[in-house]
């Protein structure tokens, strides 16, 4: 043979990557056994302390959630009690095998100005309450004895625009590694060139040796793809010097890539294994995608060589009755609804997200906007003492670092609508390029941009320090985008369309803030605040500018806080007192707990133009109007529509699509229908052929309900969730749209309640509460599982109506 030593260096490739794992790398969650107390307790942190008193509770846990509204309380941070302080306290479980190991405490975010006290010590701190740190306990800890975890959470130095939830919200790990490992974060996959043919991979591993030895430390590398089978495999060996870190990097290929898209999102793993004098130290799994992206100035977002119009929304980090407290569950419900509307983008705004919300993205297929402050002061952490390139390094680096190989994340936002930024204020540009600069620092692979709102401060050209053009309503991108043309544009911001889901008022609105007392907002979907716009508004221009990427609208989901226009502030103006002001916002497609409000059938008929849809507003129910003039809107993706009422036609109407009015040319309008009990009915036509027909009924007194679980097997992990929309109906089977009984819950079994709502801004029960009340017919109640398997049984009971139940099987 010509060349033993290949036949001999491939065996011991082999070997190696065969050879049995010595020791791994073991995560755990530390979901349960939680103990909490709100307050100030200064003894709290200490060993000895008795904490048999405090609740029990499991994370993650929003302190808040739970609690009593406070009704003249402000209503753009919901009317909750999240400012204060909580103590959370736990018995680690540490083994004595561990004393040669590495042990860290992994947290995806605390609310806030998090204290890590190990043993009655200080083991580490943080300032930003929705970013991930990561503290090194292994120092703190007793080998041969108990170990005693105690987390303080402050948010009283915290400000927000909206409900930001309090406490440990968010998932808390403990990482176990032998003293040579690769760092938390420290893989990163980067695909410099792809072609039809190979992808080149760039894997770099950031080494940690934290033994007093120096060493030859050796890493082997292998990348499966999408089917879980083998397609690459390297090595590479590095002396690291005792107490030392080190970049060890592999550049290999793959061929024939399977690319990530939005159509078909491919991930690929690659294994990095660590060796120490032949013995296996760590073993680390990364999941990437093989993508190219590329803005063009004229020409949108391109994602793999193809225009992908982005059609994206914005999603605040809270879950509607379940707080800031993050379930996986939810959040993959949340989009779920949005891509049954057409959408394949989301904007998280404005802070850092739960690091599941990208896996989710990733495995889902949506483009991820990622974002990282709202505000450079309060909002973010920022505060009289802080340090503010020191704040900046560390929060852009564990953001980055945690991120960058999500194949969704697509660009970088150091900031929204940060006024003195813009208008370089306190040093406003110098600190925009410090965050820009510490984001390619660390990954250099994606557009960066900021979020702007003041239009005229564009001619200060602080685009030059980002990438895209990003821009929140009115067209405010149009003196930036003629400064400098080109940079591609994107709508960061769109819409902020206000309604409440089953709720009209007559006559139409003459303009779009023509808002009354009623303390909601009428579902014609023709209000929105004087700063922003309808959704046909931002259909229109885009047509009339196809060099936007897209956008991304105000909001997918509504959320606790900002409940514009009956904020403390509107509802004074108004006469009314802060009793009145809302507790939600109005601006979502869907409401709090993910029931759609006409408007997410306007959306999904633009969006999803082959999906057949025949939508018809308002309900039936007019008991009192008769022979008044009640509009009857039809949204679908088809050219025309023609309504009857009663079997009667009131004509075909038609999308005027070079109309300079956007609603006509968006969804189908017939302003003059005079009211009559019955039935209303809109038949669809597309290119002169029908498509669909929907109808909807004046219905006759409620007399049942039902019960509909958009999932009836859950996971017995303590943190699955299903939730069950509750409907009423009369006798006939139509639905009730006034409906508004209330509803007595139980839960049983293998599970229990997790949050009830209805999407009623002006609802000020307790969210986890044994009741809810109907609000225009509908409501949510979400179960969770505990740890034992088994069967979860809902009832819920109306006023004066048979009791329904449902059966959850947890698994």
């Amino acid at each position: 043979m010509k060349f033993p030593f290949l036949r001999t260096s491939i065996l011991i490739l082999c070997l190696a990557f065969c050879l049995p794992v010595l020791a791994q790398r073991n995560l755990i969650e530390l979901q349960k056994d939680w103990k909490f107390a709100k307050g100030e307790i200064p003894t709290a942190a200490e060993t000895n302390f008795n904490d048999s008193n405090w609740q029990d509770v499991r994370i993650p846990h929003d302190w808040a959630i739970s609690e009593n509204f406070i009704k003249d309380g402000d209503g753009s941070t919901g009317k909750l009690q999240w400012k204060g302080q909580g103590w959370y306290r736990k018995k680690l479980d540490i083994a004595p095998s561990f004393k040669d190991k590495r042990v860290y405490l992994i947290f995806d975010g605390v609310m806030a100005f998090p204290e890590v006290y190990i043993n009655g010590k200080l083991a580490g701190k943080w300032d930003y309450g929705y970013n991930s740190f990561y503290v090194d306990i292994t120092d703190h800890l007793n080998f041969n004895g108990e170990n005693f975890l105690a987390v303080h959470a402050d948010t009283r130095k915290h400000d927000s625009r909206w409900y930001p939830g309090a406490g440990m919200y968010r998932k808390v790990q403990m990482l176990v590694t032998n003293p040579v490992h690769v760092d938390i974060w420290g893989t990163y996959v980067t695909t410099p060139v792809i072609k039809k043919d190979s992808a080149s991979i760039r894997i770099s591993n950031k080494i940690i040796n934290t033994t007093e030895k120096a060493d030859s430390v050796k890493i082997y590398q292998s990348i499966l793809n999408p089917e879980g089978n083998e397609v690459s495999k390297d090595s590479v060996t590095r002396f690291i010097a005792a107490g030392g870190e080190s970049f060890l990097e592999i550049n290999t290929k793959v061929s024939k890539p399977q690319l990530w898209d939005v159509n078909q999102p491919n991930l690929y793993k690659t294994i990095t294994k660590v060796f120490v004098g032949g013995k296996q130290t760590d073993e680390k799994e990364t999941t990437f995608g093989i993508r190219t992206i590329k803005f063009t100035a004229d020409d949108g977002f391109h994602l793999n060589g193809k225009r992908v119009q982005l059609k994206g929304v914005n999603l605040h980090h809270g879950h509607g009755p379940l707080g800031g407290a993050f379930y996986p569950r939810a959040a993959e419900r949340q989009l779920e609804i949005m891509q049954s509307l057409g959408v394949n983008a989301i904007r998280n705004s404005h802070n850092v997200a739960a690091p599941e919300l990208l896996e989710l993205c990733d495995k889902m297929g949506i483009l991820f906007f990622n974002e990282i402050f709202d505000k450079y002061d309060a909002k973010a952490g920022i505060v009289d003492t802080t340090n503010f390139e020191d704040f900046a390094h560390r929060n852009i680096k564990n953001f980055v670092l945690r991120d960058r190989n999500h194949p969704s994340v697509f660009m970088w936002s150091v900031g929204n609508e940060i006024g003195d930024v813009q208008w370089n204020q306190n040093n406003g540009f110098q600190r925009l390029h410090t965050m820009l600069n510490y984001v390619n620092k660390y990954d250099p692979t994606r557009p960066t941009t900021l979020v702007n709102d003041q239009l005229k401060s564009a001619e200060l050209r602080h685009f030059d320090l980002y990438d895209v053009h990003s821009w929140n309503y009115g067209r405010r991108y149009r003196i930036a985008r003629k400064l400098e043309p080109n940079k591609a544009v994107v709508i960061s911001e769109s819409a902020s369309t206000l309604s409440t889901r089953g709720f009209y008022e007559f006559p139409l609105p003459e303009k779009k803030t023509d808002f009354t007392k009623s303390l909601q907002v009428s579902s014609y979907d023709l209000n929105a605040p004087d700063w922003a716009e309808i959704a046909d508004d931002d259909f229109m221009w885009q047509q009339q500018e196809p060099y936007i990427a897209g956008e991304f609208v105000w909001t997918g989901f509504d959320y606790l806080g900002e409940p514009t226009p009956y904020t403390n502030k509107e509802v004074t103006e108004m006469g009314m007192t802060d009793l009145e002001a809302s507790r939600s916002s109005y601006f979502g497609i869907v409401d709090l707990v993910g029931i759609p409000k006409d408007r997410y059938y306007l959306y999904k008929s633009y969006w999803k133009p082959d999906e057949t849809t025949v939508h018809i507003l308002p309900h039936w129910n007019w008991e009192g109007r008769e022979g008044e003039t009640t509009p009857v809107f039809v949204y679908t993706n088809g050219d025309c529509a023609e309504l009857f009422i009663n079997g009667k036609s009131f004509g075909k109407k038609c999308k005027k699509l070079d109309s300079e009015t956007s609603t006509d040319r968006f969804r189908l309008m017939w302003k003059d229908v005079t009211y009559e009990p019955g039935e209303v009915k809109a038949v669809a036509y597309k290119d002169g052929k029908k498509i669909g027909e929907n109808n909807i009924k004046t219905a006759g007194k409620t007399s049942k309900i039902s019960l509909t679980a958009d999932r009836t097997s859950i996971k017995a992990d303590g943190k699955d969730l299903s939730y069950i929309l509750v409907e009423a109906f009369d006798k006939d089977g139509n639905p009730s749209p006034l409906a508004d009984n209330e509803l007595k819950i139980e839960v049983s079994g293998a599970g229990h309640l997790a949050g009830a709502g209805n999407g009623d801004p002006q609802s000020f029960e307790p969210f986890q509460n044994n009741k809810v009340n109907l609000f225009y017919g509908k409501a949510m109640i979400i179960v969770g599982s505990d740890f034992e398997k088994g069967k979860l049984k809902l009832s819920v009971k109306p006023e004066n109506i048979q009791k329904e139940s449902i059966t959850i099987n947890v698994e």
